[in-house]
């Protein structure tokens, strides 16, 4: 700690004041980590530490060198962030020009421009995007856009995430650190476990579903190309929840209210109540949508699909409790699914023209009794 002072002390040396910078920028990530890991065992020590930085950072012969600069000095370090400044623009310029102009993406993504103004939002934005493009054409151009952030400086950061609630962990995307600051985003099963909602369904199939009520609030805050297209909602066109306010909160009261009537069929034990919850809380889960929506192969695809495996399942346990059970997914060419479907949604663009882009509610028959589906599709003009 003696040499540590001294150095810290000496005037007009360039080792001196690189020490005081990276004492700065350590304090700084020490209480971001704190932020983000209030539970760490880690946390008291953090703190106690964090203190000893201030303390040193703050003596009065430390603080009265940083205070007295010279001015080249202090001319050197204007110009280094201007470089820095620079090179970012140089990030969302490159990055953005690439994304745009890329007419593979627009087959899944549509043709609406990027909103970002900056570096971090444009990072997560583009890859916010990518969960909804196929997971090959994703890796292709995480890959890309890690290449664009490396060559101005920026490197890859697991540590700035931020976490959203789901019934396992999983890493969305990385974020970034250097010359750009960029937070990442990944899922947290701690966080679901830790909610209070997940108090009340303790089975992995509820614990599934809740994951999904407490992911769709938060992503639906930090994405606003998410949409709904669930009929008892609004039943005549896909609706912005970020334009309308109140549609995000019915939409999401009602995915609560199914989660609720879910739990109160499963204590019933009757297979075809079960399946019936199932299959309204599934049509909700599939009904929150982008415009186009997203590729089924995608993030996205795949997230949504795993409540049609749970429900899978129910229905080989209701048909071994004797009931002739039959469920389709909808896909492939309108024109050969459309005798399964009521009230099905249009859209002029995105996918190929003529085929179902998704499948919202699935067909289902149980005996002789008869309940359609319902899609989005691509029209032929």
């Amino acid at each position: 700690m003696q040499y540590l002072k001294e150095l810290l002390a000496m005037q007009n040396s360039r080792i001196s004041q690189a020490l005081k910078l990276s004492l700065y920028g350590l304090e700084a990530t020490l209480n971001q980590a704190k932020l983000e890991y209030p539970d760490d065992p880690g946390s008291e020590l953090c703190e106690q530490l964090i203190s000893e930085i201030k303390e040193i950072l703050t003596s009065p012969t430390i603080t009265e060198n940083i205070e007295i600069l010279d001015n080249q000095k202090l001319t050197e370090h204007t110009e280094n962030l201007a470089l820095i400044e620079s090179q970012s623009s140089n990030l969302l310029d490159e990055l953005r020009t690439r994304f745009e102009n890329d007419l593979e993406l627009k087959i899944y993504l549509g043709y609406a421009p990027l909103e970002s103004q900056s570096d971090n939002e444009l990072w997560s934005e583009i890859h916010r995007k990518l969960l909804r493009v196929p997971e090959d054409v994703a890796t292709i151009w995480r890959n890309r856009a890690l290449e664009i952030a490396q060559k101005v400086g920026a490197t890859r950061d697991y540590v700035n995430m931020e976490h959203l609630p789901f019934a396992r962990d999983e890493i969305l995307y990385p974020g970034l650190s250097g010359t750009v600051e960029a937070r990442g985003l990944c899922l947290s099963k701690k966080l679901l476990l830790k909610s209070e909602i997940s108090e009340n369904y303790q089975s992995e199939e509820l614990q599934l579903l809740a994951g999904f009520l407490l992911l769709y609030e938060k992503f639906i805050d930090i994405d606003p190309e998410l949409n709904h297209a669930l009929k008892s909602v609004f039943g005549f066109d896909i609706v912005s929840l970020k334009s309308q306010p109140e549609q995000h909160q019915l939409f999401l009261q009602t995915l609560s209210d199914r989660l609720q009537r879910t739990q109160k069929y499963e204590e019933n034990t009757d297979p075809i109540l079960i399946l019936s919850a199932w299959i309204d809380i599934d049509e909700a889960i599939h009904s929150l949508v982008f415009l186009p929506p997203a590729d089924r192969y995608s993030w996205w695809g795949k997230l949504q699909q795993e409540s049609r495996k749970v429900l899978k399942k129910l229905a080989d346990q209701a048909r071994k409790a004797g009931y002739d059970i039959k469920i389709k997914q909808l896909s492939g060419l309108y024109a050969d699914i459309c005798a399964y479907t009521k009230d099905d949604l249009q859209l002029d663009y995105g996918g190929t023209p003529g085929e179902v882009l998704a499948c919202l509610r699935l067909y289902v028959k149980i005996n002789q009794e008869e309940n359609p589906g319902r899609v989005i599709f691509r029209s032929l003009r």
